[in-house]
């Protein structure tokens, strides 16, 4: 698979750019509605993409080598999980359906999501207060 094509993969709904949180109880990993700081809430894009882990260190950089240990972080639906586990893209994935709209129209893009950025808030203890269902 060529760069292009593995990058072809994100639907751009943006998800995996919300801060998650560890429940120290079941250590399950929590997603919040704490948008990194470089989330572009109109698009449900990365603002700097070329840049984003220069300006953001923690950003995660999902690779067919590194993809595995990242998916925890992953929505269920997201492309490259289900690329990882042999299952088909939904019909709503930008490469099945033509279109980015559809991403939306499925009620899968942070889009239609009221959210804080990171640099909002003082510190990341408030993450947890933002917790949400994915």
């Amino acid at each position: 698979m060529t760069r292009e094509e593995w990058e072809s993969l994100c639907d751009g709904c943006g998800r995996c750019c919300l801060n998650k949180v560890i429940d120290d109880q079941t250590e399950e990993l929590l997603p919040t509605s704490v948008a990194c700081a470089l989330l572009d809430h109109k698009t449900g894009r990365c603002q700097n993409y070329k840049r984003r882990r220069k300006l953001v260190p923690d950003c995660m950089k999902f690779t067919p080598k590194t993809l595995s240990e990242f998916l925890p972080w992953l929505p269920p639906d997201c492309a490259y999980r289900l690329l990882l586990n042999n299952q088909p893209l939904p019909k709503w994935h930008p490469l099945i359906s033509g279109s980015y709209d559809s991403v939306l129209a499925a009620g899968n893009s942070i889009r239609t999501m009221v959210l804080v950025s990171e640099d909002d808030l003082g510190d990341t203890s408030e993450w947890y207060d933002y917790i949400i269902p994915m």
